[in-house]
């Protein structure tokens, strides 16, 4: 539950298109384009909400583990795992080396606080920084966020900082994250612009609807019967937790992931560059209490498996399972968040592209189009 601090800096901070707030009780962000609004957490980074203004619903197609918890009765897992957050320098699993040096999964960024290093207009683009550092990876992470009036697109700049003197495979995932009620049965379906893919190795943790370690090509996946499945939609009757790796298309410069709830008309995405986000993994979570989370996750490497790992693996399908930094340096990340309303019989998306400021998203099939302003670069 998002509430509003009712504070005189509040007012201030309006004026500029953003102001703080609380979400489930925990210090955010709401940065306002006039057509959409987004939380960000102050700690941890997390994206935990994205609205269209015009939407009377207000729907919200982030996952956030802690209503979910809430409405079903069930305990709150996930701690600061709520709807899109990073995982930098590290996606899964550590090492009992690094468990015992205090490593956790899923790296260190969305466990620290957040520092803004600045915020506020620049003309008509509203553009936050953020800056926190990785004490145990002896790292610095930044973000900028940025929004411009009237646009339903969110940009994102980021920059990971080597503090040390020799070069490392680092893991960086974007672990973006849907879930109920946007996420439902047989109504939400996710597109991508992926080649070939691989379910992962079945773990400890029954029931799998699908084979274990089996390649395939989106969407139809192998069920553990052996026969063929769409994986777009979750099934019916939710009773599973699945895993898939899939290698963006290596035919484009831009790749994307979009996620549809065909009843209400919503679409969710992203836009990234595949030279950066290579990989595309989808965790599916579907449980019989009705606490469904879907994850959108792109970054560096084929499963959310330790840095150890993925350098033995060396690569899936010819492309590498890890990213490279450089001794005393940085490398960065941009992508696109974006949420729209769609046309009557819009179904499926086939591509998704930028072109002289205007986000295409298309149907080819229906013959339909949905244009967004994005007036910024990726």
């Amino acid at each position: 539950m998002m509430k509003r601090i009712l504070i005189p800096m509040v007012l201030a901070a309006a004026a500029a298109g953003q102001k703080p707030v609380e979400f489930e009780q925990r210090p955010a962000l709401a940065l306002d384009s006039g057509k959409m609004e987004v939380i960000v957490m102050t700690q941890g980074g997390a994206f935990t909400s994205m609205l269209l203004k015009d939407d009377g619903e207000k729907m919200n197609p982030l996952w956030n583990p802690i209503r979910a918890a809430r409405e079903t009765g069930g305990p709150q897992r996930f701690g600061s795992s709520l709807g899109h957050f990073v995982c930098v320098d590290g996606f899964g699993p550590t090492s009992k080396q690094e468990a015992a040096a205090g490593l956790q999964g899923h790296g260190e960024a969305h466990r620290q606080k957040w520092e803004i290093v600045s915020s506020g207009k620049q003309g008509n683009k509203l553009v936050v920084q953020f800056r926190t550092t990785l004490p145990l990876v002896q790292e610095v992470f930044t973000r900028k966020l940025e929004l411009v009036d009237g646009e339903q697109v969110l940009y994102v700049d980021s920059e990971v900082e080597s503090l040390l003197a020799f070069d490392r495979p680092i893991n960086w995932a974007e672990h973006g994250t849907i879930g109920s009620p946007f996420l439902v049965p047989e109504q939400t379906v996710v597109d991508a612009s992926v080649g070939r893919c691989q379910t992962r190795p079945n773990n400890a943790q029954p029931p799998h609807r699908l084979a274990s370690e089996k390649e395939f090509t989106y969407p139809m996946a192998p069920l553990a019967s052996g026969e063929p499945v769409s994986i777009r939609a979750v099934p019916a009757a939710p009773n599973s937790m699945d895993h898939t790796g899939c290698v963006m298309d290596p035919a484009r410069e831009h790749v994307f992931v979009t996620a549809l709830r065909l009843d209400k008309k919503l679409l969710f995405g992203y836009l990234f560059k595949r030279e950066e986000y290579p990989w595309l993994q989808e965790w599916m979570n579907y449980t019989k209490a009705g606490d469904l989370a879907r994850g959108l996750e792109f970054g560096t490497q084929p499963f959310d498996v330790s840095r150890r790992q993925t350098v033995e693996m060396g690569n899936l399908f010819g492309v590498p399972a890890f990213r490279w930094l450089p001794a005393k340096s940085k490398i960065g990340t941009r992508f696109l968040m974006f949420y729209t309303q769609v046309p009557d019989g819009f179904t499926k998306v086939d591509d998704v592209r930028l072109s002289n400021g205007t986000l295409i998203i298309e149907d080819k099939k229906a013959g339909k189009q949905v244009k967004l302003a994005a007036s910024l670069p990726l």
